[in-house]
């Protein structure tokens, strides 16, 4: 797939922004639509309104905004969303790639989102691929009942989070990883809901898994994993860094 990642541009671009968000998360409400304005604000003002192209269609698209916490300077990516033909592809990394040098540009040197905790996928891409970290639980993050959120921290220089490079035909050398100490005498959070074919968690699951979350955050940890063995997901977590 040929395919181009770079800043959206004008009204019919960020428009176009506008509708692929609607169609690929189903929101029908108005008040959950994104203004092309506020896209045209965003890149205007140290944000990040990113797309990428397919040939001329729209396939992917990520906003986010320059933010400030205790005096550190970071990127914030409110949203992500891939056409479904185009998931699977490489899309979604190749968005937040370009998110974090537009993230660079402004001085940040992280980037931090927020996911559902049983979006085990989303988990996956996350901790397992991009290298991000949870750092926070949010309980019911948007007020409305069912929006239980992990916000994760991304170290922007991470290798990850860098252009891939083309091939030397080398193998690629692994950067140095210091060493992680595990949570003593608190183990592994596990909910028995892994299997993408089942329906979605119970109301009484969700909760459990929020105890269990919020337990091991309150505790001093980060969660730096979520792996499934057969119908079972398994939440790792380790010693946060002084």
């Amino acid at each position: 797939m040929g395919l181009e990642v770079r800043d959206l541009a004008g009204l019919g671009e960020w428009s176009l922004a506008s509708a692929l968000y609607r169609a690929v998360f189903g929101y029908t409400q108005p008040e959950f639509g994104i203004s092309p304005r506020l896209l045209a604000a965003l890149q205007e003002n140290s944000g990040s309104v990113i797309g990428a192209f397919d040939g001329s269609a729209l396939v992917g698209f990520c906003y986010g905004f320059t933010a400030v916490d205790g005096g550190e300077i970071y990127h914030y990516s409110q949203a992500a969303a891939v056409a479904p033909r185009s998931q699977g592809q490489g899309v979604g990394r190749k968005l937040k790639v370009a998110q974090a040098a537009a993230a660079r540009a402004t001085g940040a040197r992280t980037m931090r989102w927020t996911f559902d905790p049983y979006a085990l996928r989303n988990a996956h891409f996350n901790l397992s691929v991009l290298g991000a970290t949870a750092v926070r639980f949010l309980p019911d993050y948007y007020d409305d009942g069912a929006s239980d959120r992990l916000l994760v921290s991304w170290d922007l220089t991470d290798p990850r989070s860098l252009p891939s490079r083309p091939s030397t035909g080398a193998p690629p050398v692994p950067p140095p990883q210091p060493p992680r100490a595990g949570i003593s005498g608190s183990p592994d959070v596990v909910t028995a809901r892994a299997d993408h074919r089942r329906a979605a968690p119970t109301l009484a699951e969700r909760a459990r898994l929020r105890g269990a979350l919020m337990a091991r955050f309150q505790d001093g940890g980060v969660l730096v994993a979520v792996e499934t063995s057969g119908d079972q997901a398994v939440y790792r977590f380790e010693r946060a860094a002084k």
